[in-house]
């Protein structure tokens, strides 16, 4: 019996890929240059917003200034709700850059039409479409609740491992694990579904017709990049709190 033949379409399972990339060699190493380009997009559209709003400021905020400020004001109120009224004013830097670089990733891909834009190789797409980006800022959250936990607690941290009961060791440190998986993937999936889903009935029906969906699709972006900065802030909050 042939063993290669029968195993053959287990192996091809893991060339399945969704979309097609565009990619950047250096040297040994490969990246996706379309997650880059739209990233760089998205940073400089956070960036411009910022300066521009906030270029010359007034007493009594107006137009942009007032926006922003209301923007600020809601990352606060979030990081005081997750994290605690002793801690959050440190991370609200943190969580900001977090919930405006997903909320906007997540609105170019529902606004712009990325893949009209021709490339030599591969398509464009929202920057949070692609799983390196929603895996880089799972670990980004990841390691940001570690060193908050380090840095107030020092390796006494780690008594949380084995708090309440030194058998949960196992379960406790699994825990750890699967918070990146879970913010990643999460991420990832919704708004891959969202974009394939409204691409699929651009192609097949009138434009008038998606119009609906597409106006959901902003609203659950919205929701997407909310539950990701609001997770990562009870991540903090939790290694932040003092287990007895």
């Amino acid at each position: 019996m042939n063993f290669n033949v029968l195993f053959k379409p287990v192996s091809d399972l893991a060339e399945v890929s969704v979309g097609q990339h565009y990619y950047w060699q250096f040297g040994d190493f490969s990246v996706h240059g379309q997650v880059l380009l739209t990233s760089w997009f998205v940073i400089a559209i956070i960036v411009g917003l910022s300066l521009a709003s906030n270029s010359q400021l007034q007493t009594e905020p107006k137009g942009l200034q007032n926006f922003t400020e209301y923007v600020t004001e809601f990352i606060r109120d979030l990081a005081r709700t997750q994290i605690g009224e002793e801690d959050y004013r440190s991370w609200v830097p943190f969580l900001g850059t977090i919930f405006l670089f997903v909320f906007v990733s997540n609105w170019s891909g529902a606004l712009l039409p990325w893949r009209l834009i021709e490339l030599p190789a591969g398509e464009l797409a929202a920057p949070t479409n692609d799983i390196n980006t929603t895996v880089a800022l799972a670990l980004l959250t990841s390691g940001a609740y570690f060193f908050a936990g380090l840095q107030k607690k020092g390796f006494s941290y780690f008594k949380r491992y084995i708090s309440p009961a030194a058998f949960l060791l196992p379960i406790n440190v699994l825990e750890d694990f699967t918070k990146p998986l879970s913010l990643s993937f999460r991420l990832f999936g919704n708004i891959l579904a969202d974009e394939l889903v409204t691409g699929v009935l651009v192609a097949l029906v009138p434009l008038i017709v998606p119009i609906p969906l597409m106006l959901l699709g902003l609203f659950t972006s919205a929701i997407q990049a909310l539950v990701f900065s609001t997770l990562a802030g009870a991540y903090i909050g939790e290694s932040l709190e003092e287990h007895h």
